[in-house]
């Protein structure tokens, strides 16, 4: 099942607020091409028939059937890339360009 890290959870709270849409829930597509890599896409929007709902603490998340696959194991967070640089990121085990995080040695 699709999961999003307590982060993006607050970034998403964050944006919905700022932007007076704290009704609407984020919709998560994804489509793969035909190389196998994934596109990724998000935005606030009203729930559709066929949608899978995700709730979220206060946030719901909706994915329609056609990217429910592509998105079944994965996970979306949100990360500074470079110093002060924050951004959405997707970790998604079926994404050929997907790397997982390095474990850090002290947590074994």
């Amino acid at each position: 099942m699709f999961s999003i890290t307590e982060n993006a959870a607050k970034q998403i709270h964050v944006a919905a607020k700022e932007s007076n849409i704290e009704t609407l829930v984020l919709r998560i597509a994804a489509k793969i091409n035909q190389d196998g890599s994934i596109e990724y896409g998000m935005g606030f929007d009203e729930i559709k028939d066929g949608d899978t709902k995700i709730p979220y603490g206060d946030i719901d998340i909706v994915i329609d059937l056609a990217s429910k696959d592509a998105l079944d194991d994965a996970s979306m967070d949100y990360v500074e890339l470079e110093p002060g640089q924050f951004d959405f990121i997707f970790m998604n085990p079926i994404d050929p360009t997907y790397v997982p995080p390095k474990k850090d040695k002290k947590s074994k």
